[in-house]
């Protein structure tokens, strides 16, 4: 099976056998490869409602690459999700014909609360057993987050979508490098009333854990962990408290761009974005009171190959 994932900032692909029926509900995905790119395709959509031409070739040149990997690899059946960036834009019809020429098939252009089922499915297989049923779900991607909460047996009991993702709170609200603490202060405002909506359509406050997906929460983790380098073995279901959030949302608020592309965990198409993906993480975790965070590495990509089932 092949999943790729082209969200607002990354393009992602996971190519994976699916495990024997024998192996049980638990059993994950065997992965073939996993790979990922910063493409920004979001690029300025939230002010001008358009997807740039440069960021469609970026994709472009990224689904190219991925499309040979597939057929390399012989993957049977393929389908790609694509989520805020192509939702929002006007010209998403020249996005759609540049796929379909690129890749052989047509994206689908998911929505909200379709992206939000297919993280918590890749995101719960898995867990380990300290985490406590119900979960809250939240997927922080470029540009919108998603809120999802349920149990592994019931799945999905309640699920949203809004519009707070990491480029469009950057472009939105942190123009300084590094940003005042008066963009700081707009852009913690606005993620707060969009938490506060999340929280009033979904039980997140009534979750026993919290579940962060994406690389925003990922790399965070990992500063937390005071990684030296990026390692998603570690990084995967590794538990980090309020107070670290806060510790590293901090501190990369106060550093520049290139002081934070210093720091040997960080993706250099992410430097520029992830004080906003923090405080997106950090403002959840405020106004839903929960203490921690468990990182997964696997998340609506893992979901999408898991659609594929026969």
């Amino acid at each position: 099976m092949a999943a790729i994932d082209c969200g607002t900032n990354s393009i992602r692909l996971l190519v994976a056998d699916l495990p024997d029926a024998s192996a049980g509900p638990a059993a994950p995905l065997v992965d073939r490869t996993r790979r990922m790119e910063i493409v920004r395709l979001g690029q300025g959509v939230d002010r001008t409602g358009r997807l740039a031409p440069e960021a469609i070739e970026r994709t472009r040149v990224a689904l190219a690459s991925y499309a040979a990997e597939i057929e390399k690899l012989g993957a049977e059946r393929v389908r790609m999700c694509a989520t805020s960036a192509s939702r929002d834009a006007s010209n998403a019809a020249d996005f759609r014909a540049m796929v379909e020429q690129t890749l052989g098939v047509a994206p689908e252009v998911v929505t909200g609360d379709e992206e939000a089922r297919l993280s918590f499915t890749g995101a719960v297989r898995g867990l380990p057993a300290d985490a406590k049923e119900p979960y809250l779900v939240v997927d922080i991607g470029g540009g919108s987050t998603e809120f999802v909460v349920g149990t592994r047996a019931g799945g999905v009991e309640a699920a949203v979508s809004m519009d707070i993702g990491c480029v469009r709170m950057t472009e939105r609200h942190l123009h300084g490098d590094p940003p005042g603490l008066d963009e700081v202060a707009a852009a913690q405002a606005d993620i707060a009333v969009a938490v506060d909506r999340a929280l009033e359509t979904v039980p997140g406050r009534q979750a026993a854990t919290l579940v962060g997906l994406a690389g925003s929460v990922t790399t965070v983790v990992a500063l937390a962990e005071s990684l030296k380098e990026y390692d998603p073995e570690r990084i995967h279901h590794a538990r980090v408290s309020y107070d670290q959030v806060a510790e590293v949302t901090a501190d990369l608020l106060g550093k520049s761009r290139d002081q934070r592309l210093a720091t040997p965990v960080m993706h250099p198409g992410r430097a520029d974005v992830i004080g906003a993906g923090a405080l997106v993480l950090r403002v959840i975790m405020e106004r839903a009171g929960m203490p921690s965070v468990v990182a997964s590495e696997h998340d609506i990509l893992d979901g999408i190959a898991w659609s594929l089932q026969p």
